[in-house]
């Protein structure tokens, strides 16, 4: 093969690349078109602290991001679906407030809008009631002060056991606490934007929420939770 004709055959290979990553684009930008993304109307409570402590001993710890969290995408008509659902939790009589005040609406870091689980591993699990696309999750575990909050894990399944089918979306449990996997999300801290979770298009009835105390002490807290989504077709 002389020069000439490695070249050509080069610049074929380039131009092949080139192509693919075209069409690529194309099909990520028509399937983006189609189903008509648009940012989640998410309001935010009034924040009570400004800036992050830096005294947390905690391994693998977020970055703040220094602005505000940019908008998060979905498909039309998705809407706060956790208002309409039941919640259980593994602590039946939570040491401050009720379980209906994690969907109530009421995300405010005020006396009375949360609720206190007891210490060590607590979940909670919302029943949608039928199968849901789900797309965000959003937590508010407690932001009157800064803490970082244990374990935080979030599963959704079709069974309500969380026996099979389980898909596990977010866990920075480092060190398997809670016996459901080594999580390799960071840790980060509570804040008025609470923590939004992608749920990635996920098909589900239930979700359920974990965490194993905070860096402020044993107990267990929730402020509001909404999850974005829509009826599964």
């Amino acid at each position: 093969m002389i020069f000439s004709d490695y070249v050509y055959i080069q610049s074929l290979i380039t131009m092949k690349r080139f192509l693919n990553l075209i069409l690529l684009i194309s099909i990520f930008a028509g399937t983006a078109n189609s189903q008509n993304l648009n940012p989640l109307n998410i309001v935010l409570p009034k924040p009570q602290f400004v800036g992050t402590p830096q005294n947390f001993k905690v391994t693998k710890l977020e970055k703040p991001l220094g602005h505000s969290r940019p908008p998060f995408l979905a498909p039309e008509l998705t809407i706060n679906i956790a208002p309409k659902a039941l919640i259980t939790s593994t602590d039946e009589e939570p040491i401050i407030g009720e379980i209906d005040l994690i969907n109530d609406g009421d995300k405010e870091a005020n006396e009375g809008s949360f609720v206190e689980l007891g210490p060590g591993k607590q979940s909670v699990t919302f029943d949608l009631k039928s199968k849901h696309t789900i797309y965000a999750i959003l937590i508010w575990h407690f932001h009157q002060s800064a803490r970082v909050y244990k374990d935080v894990v979030v599963q959704a399944s079709n069974d309500p056991d969380f026996i099979e089918g389980v898909i596990t979306l977010f866990n920075n449990d480092i060190d398997n606490s809670l016996g459901l996997g080594v999580g390799k999300e960071l840790h980060y801290v509570e804040t008025n934007e609470g923590k939004l979770v992608d749920a990635r298009g996920n098909v589900a009835r239930y979700v359920r929420l974990w965490s194993n105390g905070s860096t402020y002490n044993e107990l267990n807290h929730y402020t509001e939770v909404e999850i974005y989504g829509k009826p599964a077709l």
